[in-house]
This record gives C-alpha cells, sequence and structure tokens, in this order.
C-alpha cells in the first residue's frame, strides 16, 4: 500500500486539474480539435472509421491510445524503480518528464499536429496514473466523468444522511471540477494569445507542484 504523501493534498489536486483543463482546450483549439486527455472519444471514432472501411483514418486513432497505454505503462516502471528513492518522490521524477515532454511540444509545427495529440496523450496517462487521491479521496486530475459521478453520488448521500462531512467531501469534487473549467478557459485565452507556445505555460505549472513537493516534503 502506498503512503501518504503531499502530492495527495487539495492544494496539488487543484494545480493538476487546471493543467489538465488546459491541455483539453489547447488540443482542441490548437491542435486539430481533438480531445488528448480521455481516449474514450478516440476508441469510438477507431470503431466508427473501421466500420466505414476508413482503414487510413481508423489508424489515426490508434497512435494516441497507444501513447496512452505507453504512459501508464511508463508511470507504473517509474514507480516501481523509484518508490524507494528517498531524494526525490518517484511522482516528481513523473512531473519532470511531463515539464520536458509537454515544453518540447510547444515547438511541433502545426503540420504535425498528430505527434503534439500523441505527446499530450502520453503525458495525460502518465499524470492520471501516478496522481489519483486527493486527501485519501480518488478522483481524476484529466477528465471529469468519474469526479462529476463521485461528488454527485456523495451529494445524494449527503441529502439522506445530513453528514456534513459528506457534503464537504461532495463539494471538493465539484471544486475539483470547477478548476478543471477554469483549466479550460486559461487554456483558451492562452491559446489566443500564444498558439502552439501556450502549452509552455503547463510546463510552468507542473514545475510549481514539484518545488511544491519538494518543499512540503514532510507533509
Amino acid at each position: 500500500m502506498e503512503e501518504k504523501h503531499k502530492s495527495d493534498t487539495f492544494y496539488i489536486s487543484i494545480l493538476l486539474v487546471i493543467v489538465g483543463g488546459f491541455l483539453d482546450a489547447y488540443s482542441y483549439l490548437c491542435r486539430g480539435r481533438v480531445f488528448a486527455n480521455a481516449q474514450t472519444g478516440n476508441i469510438v471514432l477507431l470503431g466508427v472509421k473501421l466500420i466505414d472501411g476508413d482503414i487510413k483514418a481508423a489508424i489515426y486513432y490508434i497512435w494516441p491510445i497507444l501513447a496512452f497505454i505507453v504512459g501508464i505503462f511508463v508511470a507504473e516502471i517509474i514507480k516501481d524503480h523509484f518508490l524507494e528513492h528517498h531524494a526525490l518522490h518517484w511522482k516528481q521524477i513523473v512531473l519532470a518528464f511531463e515539464v520536458i515532454i509537454l515544453f518540447l511540444a510547444a515547438f511541433i509545427p502545426q503540420q504535425y499536429n498528430m505527434l503534439c495529440n500523441i505527446s499530450i496523450s502520453f503525458v495525460c496517462a502518465l499524470q492520471f496514473q501516478s496522481f489519483k487521491k486527493f486527501k485519501d479521496n480518488p478522483y481524476a486530475s484529466t477528465m471529469c466523468t468519474g469526479n462529476l459521478r463521485t461528488g454527485t453520488e456523495l451529494l445524494y448521500k449527503y441529502f439522506q444522511t445530513k453528514e456534513k462531512k459528506t457534503l464537504n467531501k461532495s463539494l471538493q469534487y465539484y471544486i475539483i471540477i470547477l478548476f478543471f473549467i477554469l483549466g479550460a478557459c486559461f487554456g483558451a485565452v492562452s491559446t489566443l494569445y500564444l498558439s502552439n507556445y501556450a502549452i509552455i505555460l503547463t510546463s510552468i505549472l507542473l514545475m510549481i507542484v514539484i518545488i511544491t513537493m519538494k518543499l512540503n516534503k514532510d507533509v
């Protein structure tokens, strides 16, 4: 069982969901109007293209799915090799990978948008697999469906039990969703003014997460 760590704090989760919302807006507005964070849409479109007999288009959607799968594997490999590392937590190493990849993605030309979206899918898989909880509550930092379901389920339980603890947990999930939306707004505005280079801002946010984790290593 993994130890409780500063990466589980609510503040860290907010920064991560801002990045998640930002990347969704960026990939949609700047990189071919696709959502690179979650793979459900890509899997559906893959099936549709296969039924249509458009193999070339189907292959187009396979790549981000494969990148997501590889990202999950890489996150687990990093965890296995650095779980007992004392100087640097394995999640900080994952974040360092994210920072580098997202920074480099800013310089990928528009004609290679698929390469950029593959990079974002890979990063989102790393983050999705590595950051699963805030304050012992399961959540996703790169998508909202599960957070919306859990928050609403807790809200329903509150109406039944009137327990303030349950209500507080529910509200925390809705706050997470709110910051995901704000991250998307931030991404949209930044993309409008900075185009391809807007994604560099996510690297800066993730650097803040790394530094915060390092400064608060005893949390």
